[in-house]
């Protein structure tokens, strides 16, 4: 008789069993959920001595490894004194840096962005704007401010990056274990997890919230991957930027709208919304119907928010700022506009250079600039740049008078700084000295480091990196099926004599990654000069959809191949942030070619000045401003050619010229100790004039100081008496718009420069009569404004001077002005009115200009 087994599916649960510290090691489980352990060398040394590979292979997660332990190694740690004392220190330190009293008097700031890099094992970040954020919320804790970050939580992250043994980049997408990150769930009151939802299209989608503790504040992030939603909606937070337009529409309405309401729920309160980038825009709209829904109009609404709103934008290149059709606008957030008391073209208007142009994108730049006060870029001439992209918003004014100002980017220097030199530093600058890292004059100490230490601390680095090379070519090239003889011949040709230079960042085409090959028999002298080897190391990721930037690696990893470039030319792939740690730390050089003027700042090559990595890039971005000639090299800024493929050859021509005439004479110029005094006057200059500039606790302060201190003042002077101040300016603001055209020209006596030409140094009077329609004379400023014509359609303001009011009636106001230019050549100039109130912060705050 035959039986047929019944029962035999298998029938599995899933249940999650969590490691059980012994009691005296639960300070471990603390402490590893707080990011704050990262950049505590005392803290991260402690984890990694309990199982040095074992903490590698888990990214350097402290909360992966103490769930993964036996229960035997758990064992065998509790009993061990040495360990124990070890653990006791580490946690005094710990605490006390936490129990550090916040600063006082400070506005409370919201920081918002779409990806924050704080941490390898953590996937929240796909490069320099997510490590920039992470760096910016480390500081935060370092400078114990009042400041907290709103992001989301990615199952996926963005993505690792393989190589084909053709040179594909091939992406690879493992999930992360939010059992294994330091991540907590947001409780309500009655111990519930915090969820809130946000509308998707007719769909409620529930948004779980976590906490991340980074030292002394913390990252809230949304989550919507969970069984309460849909397939569709649970991948809302699967990847980071990934997928079509519309997902990235779905991801910033997340962002921004699901954000507000998340801090609304947890009672935050903040003075300040800081928008890094255009990602987080919505949230701007979703304060306004917060505003109107509480007794407001939008027009009231409207200066509230823009009064405690500050938009920081990334990028001078126009794909880099997010638009969405009207169609995709509509179906998603059209139900706004009824909800704001203004009509939908009114709406979109808010996202538009021209409101009647039905055809045109919503911007998400547009957007946040019109609902900020303040607008900055993130480099002295990123920010100029910014002024010119956007002063088409602001009719009446030339780019200079625009009111985008800047912040030049940092870096954090307790997660960039190679402990090596750091420990150096620390014998002749101080123990406290950190604090005070912005000091130039304690970096200045430097110099009294004898050569021969400094360079046998860089070396050690370098070989430290090479030797990571190395291993990491070996896996890689025999994962991918290289020929044993090909990787053979590679990895014998990596000499750690050589002088190593470094290009490593996202593979956008206009970085130029390539630039070095444009003559590749000059590159191929060079790179096999008899006792002066040099060794060029690439990493970086080109975005999933981007072909021409993915082009660009396969370029270089064939090239790779070559004979006469093997060990000498490499790419190394899954560029990581522990990657970008060895790179900056072990390079001799950092180079950067990107195509002028694209590059809104860049913080690898800060990263490698820190450590005395000297920096040979183009004279853009953060560059412009930290080039000195006695501590690195630099390409020039000003174009040569309109022509891109011509520039690039003539780049790629003065590249090798410097590295042939002035890098690599002077790196191997040596003197009986093997030390060349001449490469280390450079390696100090960067280190001394140039590293304490780019720290993060400067950009830290000029953000307070420039923005956050002002913004606090306007915010709160606007909500004054139930927000009464705000109710009168926005009906100033719509009484003065409505009066505007009526304005005319009286009278106008002023100089015949038609007919008569100027004398330099002396003066000239104008007297204009203004019939203001109303308006009252004490909002109503008339200038005299002079301008240079670059070209047809561009000219640049050069001097401007107010008119003095000497009399108003109770139609009009005369003004005068008696006005030296101290000028000399042919100028174009006009009198330009325009309105003034004693909360506007800026001249474009009510764009309306007259001129006379």
């Amino acid at each position: 008789m035959t039986i047929t087994p019944t029962n035999t599916e298998m029938k599995l649960k899933r249940i999650f069993i969590q490691n059980q510290l012994p009691e005296a090691l639960t300070p471990l489980h603390r402490m590893s959920h707080n990011i704050l352990w990262s950049w505590m060398p005392q803290v991260s040394e402690l984890f990694m001595s309990i199982d040095p590979q074992q903490f590698v292979e888990l990214n350097y997660n402290p909360v992966a490894l103490l769930e993964n332990l036996a229960p035997a190694r758990l064992n065998e740690l509790a009993q061990d004194k040495d360990f124990l004392q070890r653990v006791n220190a580490a946690e005094k330190a710990f605490d006390a840096y936490l129990a550090e009293p916040q600063k006082p008097n400070l506005p409370r700031v919201a920081y918002f962005s779409m990806e924050y890099g704080l941490h390898i094992s953590l996937k929240l970040y796909s490069g320099g704007l997510g490590v920039l954020a992470g760096d910016y919320l480390k500081e935060a804790s370092d400078s114990n401010v009042d400041l907290f970050g709103v992001g989301l939580l990615y199952r996926y992250g963005y993505f690792n990056q393989g190589l084909s043994l053709n040179g594909d980049q091939v992406h690879h997408y493992p999930a992360q274990k939010f059992t294994q990150l330091p991540v907590e769930p947001v409780r309500r009151e009655d111990g519930n997890w915090l969820k809130i939802t946000v509308g998707i299209q007719g769909r409620i989608v529930q948004v779980k919230v976590w906490s991340l503790a980074i030292g002394r504040i913390k990252l809230y992030l949304l989550d919507t991957d969970h069984e309460d939603n849909s397939p569709e909606d649970r991948a809302l937070t699967h990847q980071l930027y990934g997928g079509d337009n519309e997902h990235r529409l779905k991801q910033e309405i997340l962002l921004g709208i699901g954000g507000v309401r998340a801090i609304e729920e947890m009672n935050l309160l903040p003075d300040i919304y800081h928008l890094n980038e255009g990602h987080a825009g919505f949230l701007s709209i979703e304060r306004l119907k917060n505003y109107v829904d509480g007794g407001l109009t939008f027009p009231e609404a409207r200066e509230v928010v823009r009064a405690s709103s500050l938009y920081t934008t990334h990028t001078p290149v126009p794909a880099g700022h997010d638009h969405f059709s009207e169609h995709l606008m509509r179906s998603y957030l059209y139900n706004y506009a009824s909800e704001l008391g203004i009509e939908w073209s009114d709406f979109m208007a808010l996202g538009r250079l021209n409101p009647e142009d039905e055809h045109e994108d919503f911007n998400m730049s547009k957007l946040s600039i019109r609902l900020s006060q303040r607008v900055n870029g993130v480099s002295r001439l990123h920010g100029q740049v910014s002024q010119e992209m956007f002063t088409s918003l602001f009719p009446g004014y030339t780019a200079e008078e625009v009111h985008i100002g800047y912040v030049t980017n940092s870096v954090h220097y307790p997660t960039w700084i190679a402990e090596s030199i750091h420990d150096l530093f620390t014998t002749k600058f101080g123990n406290d000295w950190v604090r005070d890292q912005s000091n130039k004059e304690i970096w200045r100490k430097v110099h009294q480091i004898d050569d021969e230490t400094l360079f046998k601390t860089r070396h050690a680095l370098k070989v430290r990196l090479l030797n990571y090379v190395k291993k990491k070519l070996e896996v890689d090239m025999r994962r991918r099926g290289e020929s044993p003889r090909t990787t053979f011949d590679i990895l014998s040709k990596i000499n750690d004599k050589a002088l190593v230079l470094g290009f490593a960042r996202r593979f956008a085409t206009y970085k130029r990654a390539t630039l070095l090959f444009t003559n590749r028999d000059r590159l191929r002298e060079l790179v096999n000069r008899k006792d002066q080897p040099v060794i060029f190391l690439f990493a970086g990721k080109a975005h999933p959809a981007d072909q021409g930037g993915q082009d660009l690696i396969r370029q270089i990893v064939h090239i790779s191949k070559d004979p006469e470039f093997a060990g000498k030319i490499i790419f190394l792939e899954d560029y990581n942030m522990e990657m970008a740690k060895l790179l900056t730390q072990g390079v001799d050089i950092w180079l950067n070619t990107p195509t002028r003027p694209l590059e809104a700042s860049g913080t690898s090559g800060m990263k490698a000045a820190l450590n005395g990595s000297v920096n040979f890039s183009v004279l853009d971005g953060w560059w412009a401003e930290g080039y000195r000639p006695d501590a690195g090299w630099a390409l020039p800024l000003e174009r040569t050619y309109d022509d891109q493929y011509l520039q690039n050859e003539l780049d790629a021509e003065t590249m090798y010229r410097i590295l042939e005439e002035e890098i690599i004479p002077t790196f191997y110029k040596r003197d009986e100790r093997g030390i060349s005094p001449e490469w280390m006057g450079y390696v100090k200059q960067i280190i001394a004039e140039v590293a304490p500039t780019f720290t993060m606790k400067r950009m830290m302060d000029d953000y307070y100081e420039r923005y956050y201190l002002p913004l606090g003042k306007s915010a709160a002077a606007i909500r004054q008496d139930g927000m009464q101040p705000a109710r009168d300016y926005a009906a100033w603001k719509e009484d003065t718009a409505a009066r505007w055209e009526g304005i005319e020209t009286v009278e106008n006596n002023s100089f015949d420069t038609m007919n008569h030409a100027l004398p330099v140094g002396e003066s000239f009077t104008a007297e204009v009569v203004i019939a203001t329609n109303g308006i009252d004379a004490d909002h109503l400023v008339l200038e005299a404004l002079f301008y240079q014509r670059i070209d047809e359609e561009k000219i640049v303001l050069r001097r401007s001077q107010p008119f003095e009011r000497i009399a108003s009636t109770e139609g009009t106001a005369t003004f005068r002005i008696q006005l030296d230019p101290s000028l000399a050549g042919v100028y174009e100039y006009g009198f330009r009115l325009r309105p003034t109130h004693e909360l506007m912060p800026h001249a474009q705050d009510l764009n309306l200009v007259y001129w006379i």
